[in-house]
């Protein structure tokens, strides 16, 4: 898949990602400051900040925010979310060509968006902008596949009718790969648990913010929804599932 692609993947689901897709536990945030000494007048710049959830989480504790965005219907979105906030700003960057000024930032964040960049020129550009000794943290919700009657169910919903799920979802590196991407600069990685409580209208807004859900018109995007509400009220417990995570983070120089 090209890069443009990738970048125009989720311009035409922007309103579902911006309202359904999970955010980062604050665990997270906290691991980073109490065990990689990372501190809230650390800068931050959000590589692939998408709608802005993972930069929330970082301005919530104080940092100054730039979060890089190529797609200008998710970086909009971003801005309308969280441009009051005066430690915030939205710029148009890619993971190899930020556009940020060298050895200006102390810590780079990448949540999910990780999977979708070249490996080495990302690696380039962020040791370029990140000061002497100062860290990045590549973190991302990996949806749990199995566990639950709903996790396998939905699972199998996706294999069924998503248009080209296979190709695309769940790419994310393993550990052994994250700690090689880092190399001598490895410090340390850590999983935490993570969920969202979803009634049916949340859910079919959570499938339709991925990239691989057929949208209506499509032949696989009734059928779809149908299986979905099925799905649903085979496993909802007061009106609610539960769509499990395990929020995965991997921190480290970058040289």
């Amino acid at each position: 898949m090209n890069t443009l692609q990738s970048t125009e993947r989720f311009s035409d689901r922007v309103t579902d990602y911006v309202r359904y897709r999970p955010d980062y536990p604050a665990t997270l945030r906290d691991w980073l400051h109490h065990e990689q000494g990372v501190t809230s007048d650390w800068q931050v710049a959000d590589i692939g900040a998408g709608t802005g959830i993972s930069s929330r989480l970082f301005l919530d504790a104080g940092h100054a925010v730039t979060a890089v965005e190529p797609n200008a219907a998710m970086r909009e979105a971003a801005v309308a979310w969280l441009g009051a906030n005066p430690n915030f700003r939205a710029i148009d960057g890619r993971a190899d060509a930020t556009g940020l000024p060298a050895a200006s930032i102390d810590l780079v964040t990448v949540a999910q968006a990780f999977h979708w960049f070249d490996p080495e020129t990302t690696r380039r550009e962020f040791q370029r902008i990140l000061r002497p000794g100062r860290l990045a943290a590549i973190f991302w919700n990996s949806r749990r596949l199995t566990g639950t009657p709903f996790l396998e169910g939905y699972e199998a919903l996706l294999q069924r009718y998503g248009t080209d799920y296979t190709r695309v979802a769940e790419r994310y590196a393993d550990d052994a790969s994250m700690r090689a991407w880092f190399g001598a600069g490895w410090r340390g990685g850590a999983r935490f648990d993570h969920s969202q409580q979803l009634d049916f209208e949340s859910l079919r807004g959570r499938l339709m913010s991925s990239s691989y859900a057929p949208r209506a018109g499509h032949p696989q995007h009734a059928p779809m929804l149908a299986a979905l509400r099925d799905l649903f009220d085979r496993c909802q417990t007061n009106d609610r599932i539960s769509f499990d995570y395990d929020t995965r983070i991997f921190t480290g120089t970058v040289s």
